[in-house]
């Protein structure tokens, strides 16, 4: 594969990068922005999680998310989706998942999803957070925020 003018491209066409982004974090800019590098095209998906109470829909939170990414990142689209993301990857042409590490509690789940997608023909791309960054996620900044009102 021949990468293009944007970003990489040597590891495919389009890639995803799904998650309840509530709220974007820097982690989850970090590691957008290095699939930015990689891929001629990302969607971040924007999705549901029964475990995680997020206090706006995957909607409101898709446009939120798109206003927070730099604006010449235009081979970086942002959608709401409901159903599983190997769908999505199957109806959008998206050959890749990509989902962020911080810890090996996140490698060990990451793993079981990563070869549950391969068995439904989706490969995932591992990759681990800034060493900085590791330590953020979207749930303690969520009740950070709700503990300062």
């Amino acid at each position: 594969m021949v990468p293009d003018a944007v970003g990489g491209g040597l590891l495919g066409e389009h890639a995803v990068y799904p998650g309840t982004f509530a709220p974007l974090t820097p982690g989850h800019l970090g590691i957008i922005e290095r699939a930015w590098h990689l891929f001629a095209r990302i969607t971040v998906l924007v999705a549901i999680n029964g475990d995680k109470h997020p206090g706006s829909t995957p909607s409101q939170r898709a446009i939120q998310l798109r206003w927070e990414l730099p604006a010449d990142w235009d081979n970086v689209t942002v959608t709401a989706w409901t159903g599983l993301t190997v769908a999505f990857c199957r109806q959008h042409g998206a050959g890749v998942i990509i989902r962020g590490v911080r810890n090996r509690s996140d490698l060990r789940h990451e793993y079981q999803l990563a070869a549950m997608n391969e068995r439904l023909g989706v490969s995932t791309l591992l990759l681990p957070a800034t060493p900085g960054l590791a330590g953020l996620s979207s749930t303690i900044r969520r009740e950070a925020a709700a503990g300062q009102r």
